[in-house]
């Protein structure tokens, strides 16, 4: 065997056994979380945990042979990473039962932080000073005592901590005691446990949090596998080996401590997805870097990805997943990352060890082993995440990336919702442009062919928006400028919207109504964003929100020069609070129309509103005309009257 491959199978040989104890006892473990009383069931664990720590440095220090303190630090650790595994259940299905849902992310974040970042930190700290202040004190030739090595005192430091632990437990949280209250003793061990794996398979939330959560630790355990020979491709050493491998936990703390605020308020499904997404993705291009910067951008993305996903996943199995079968699920992710972790681990390094490197005939190139398996492992790792994504969507028919953009804004956008047979038309424009004579030419139309037509109007379309409607219109005589804030008027104007919607619109769109609206969203953008100078997007998301999402199939914007428009509208007598805006007031807001229409050509059509009134009409109904429905076919006689009739 070469030294490539020798060197890769005592790396992944190392992992393996560390990994081992969870095809042991994994399986059985959550059983155990949902069988026996949790509080106990972690005292007791704690308790075993303590002695087997103490026992390591003991039997080392009172053994004279060497290999039976190896052997039994061997075994002790195999007997702890057992242990381990039957408390983990335990404590994450009781965790959720002490704390408030919207603090659950927050718990999960400070223990996996502490966990995977600060712990390690101080504990390889800690064991550097004890071995710094060993050396120092030896070369003054004092000498630490047998039973006081920097490694027998972090050792029993470790026994005294899960000591401290159980204590606590047993005597100050005894709201752990119990489960869910149903006598699971009724059932045997093996029933629970085919239960526990046939909720997994059949919820769909959760068998995409699972296959997604084992989908982000292999993309991580083919990087940490392959590390060691991808640092030979970078012409590193052991140096570039240690940096990778690094930077991956770096990555991995990083996004359970920043991930939450990153994403804001953005589905925590979809976060979770978009999540292993990142992570494999990163894995697809860290097969594809040169250079040592580029590997490590492409290593913190890998560990930023599988940290976001740990800490979502984590925090929707405790908030979605029933207390029944809480323990056997976390049992099934505990397990399923080590024994993942142990395959990815242990065969890429096995793999690339033998592969090596082969030449591209004629091309004068060499493939490496390690990258093709870091490319293969991410392409891989994208689709797992895709399809977990798909399987936990919560907000289908929502923009993945809008949603995301808007969310870190602290805004996520709405689920729209449905609306079937109705069509939805909107006229917008200026002060002045005729649009209710336009209204009135397109409803004659429509009712003319027997099609039922709901005429209405923002604001005022009904008791409320009449209220609103005098509250922004009415003329603010004796004194100057508007009589309103600017927010104030757009939360007013969207209160009507949101009413206006839900009683008049949508349910005349749901019994399949043709629906004329004299202004809608469009107005609030142009008038409170454009002329205002509000910011556009958020008063879009305000108007989104008030209306469930609800589009129009058609905007008729007829387009008028302000002075022109403000010049017939003097005619209709004395003008309200809009129209007594500055004629740069409505240049703005003519141009804000503009540009919305500019954004959504087909969703608009623009009509110069100074052409001739039957040209327009024509013109609106035409294109309205394409897009409405057939109308329905006349229902034939019956026969009986048609026989009766010839008769």
């Amino acid at each position: 065997m070469d030294s490539g491959a020798a060197k890769g199978l005592a790396f992944g040989g190392v992992i393996a056994v560390r990994l081992l104890p969870a095809l042991v006892l994994g399986p059985l473990a959550g059983v155990m979380a949902d069988r026996w009383d949790r509080r106990y069931t972690m005292v007791v664990c704690d308790l075993l945990r303590f002695v087997l720590f103490a026992s390591i440095p003991t039997v080392v220090l009172f053994s004279d042979d060497p290999v039976v303190g190896v052997g039994w630090a061997a075994i002790a650790t195999f007997l702890i990473e057992s242990i381990t595994l039957i408390w983990l259940p335990a404590k994450e299905a009781a965790v959720p039962n002490l704390i408030p849902r919207a603090r659950l992310e927050a718990s999960n974040q400070l223990t996996l932080v502490t966990t995977y970042g600060i712990t390690p930190v101080l504990a390889a700290l800690l064991l550097a000073g004890l071995n710094q202040l060993n050396a120092s004190l030896s070369d003054v030739g004092v000498q630490w005592a047998a039973w006081a090595t920097p490694s027998s005192l972090a050792l029993y430091f470790n026994a005294l901590s899960r000591l401290a632990t159980a204590l606590v437990v047993f005597f100050g949280i005894r709201e752990i005691s119990g489960h869910n209250g149903k006598n699971h003793k009724s059932d045997s061990m093996i029933r629970q446990f085919v239960d526990g794996w046939r909720f997994v398979g059949k919820t769909p939330l959760v068998r995409g949090l699972v296959f997604g959560i084992l989908g982000a630790f292999a993309a991580g355990g083919v990087v940490i596998g392959t590390a060691n020979f991808f640092a030979g491709e970078l012409n590193g050493g052991d140096s570039t080996f240690a940096i990778l491998f690094a930077t991956i936990f770096v990555g991995l703390g990083l996004g359970i401590a920043l991930g939450p605020r990153m994403i804001g308020a953005l589905s925590r499904r979809r976060w979770f997805g978009l999540s292993i997404i990142l992570a494999a993705g990163s894995v697809a291009l860290l097969a594809l870097a040169t250079h040592l910067s580029v590997a490590v951008a492409c290593t913190l993305l890998v560990g930023v990805g599988a940290g976001m996903a740990f800490l979502s996943g984590t925090t929707l199995l405790g908030g979605e997943v029933e207390d029944d079968v809480r323990g056997r699920v976390f049992a099934v992710v505990q397990t399923g990352t080590r024994v993942i972790l142990m395959l990815a681990i242990s065969l890429s390094g096995l793999l690339v060890g033998v592969g090596g490197s082969r030449a591209v005939a004629g091309t004068g190139l060499s493939i490496s082993s390690t990258r093709v398996l870091l490319g293969v492992a991410g392409v891989l790792g994208v689709a797992a995440g895709l399809w977990a994504f798909r399987q936990m969507d919560d907000k289908p028919g929502v923009p993945v990336f809008a949603d995301l953009f808007s969310s870190m804004r602290g805004r996520p956008l709405g689920i729209p919702e449905p609306v079937t047979g109705g069509v939805f038309i909107v006229f917008e424009g200026g002060e002045g442009a005729g649009k209710s004579t336009q209204i009135q030419h397109l409803a004659a139309v429509l009712t003319a062919q027997g099609r039922e037509v709901i005429v209405t109007r923002e604001p005022g379309a009904t008791e409320v928006g009449s209220r609103i409607r005098r509250m922004v219109l009415e003329t603010n005589t004796g004194q100057s400028g508007p009589a309103l804030a600017p927010r104030a008027e757009a939360l007013l104007y969207a209160a009507d919207r949101a009413h206006h919607v839900s009683t008049v619109v949508r349910p005349a769109l749901l019994r399949g109504a043709i629906v004329i609206s004299d202004r809608y969203v469009d107005s609030s953008l142009a008038y409170q964003g454009a002329g205002r100078s509000l910011a556009v997007d958020e008063v879009q998301w305000l108007s989104a929100w008030a209306t469930g999402g609800l589009k129009p199939h058609l905007v008729v914007l007829l387009d008028i020069d302000p002075s022109v428009g403000l010049a017939r509208a003097q005619l209709r007598g004395s003008p309200d609070r809009l129209e007594r805006e500055s004629i740069d007031f409505h240049e703005r807001v003519r141009q804000g129309f503009l540009d919305l229409a500019l954004a959504e050509p087909n969703r608009y059509l623009v009509l110069d509103a100074t052409k001739d009134e039957k040209e327009l009409a024509e013109a609106i109904s035409d294109r309205v005309g394409a897009i409405l429905p057939p109308l329905p076919e006349p229902k034939p006689a019956n026969r009986r009257v048609r026989e009766a009739a010839m008769s």
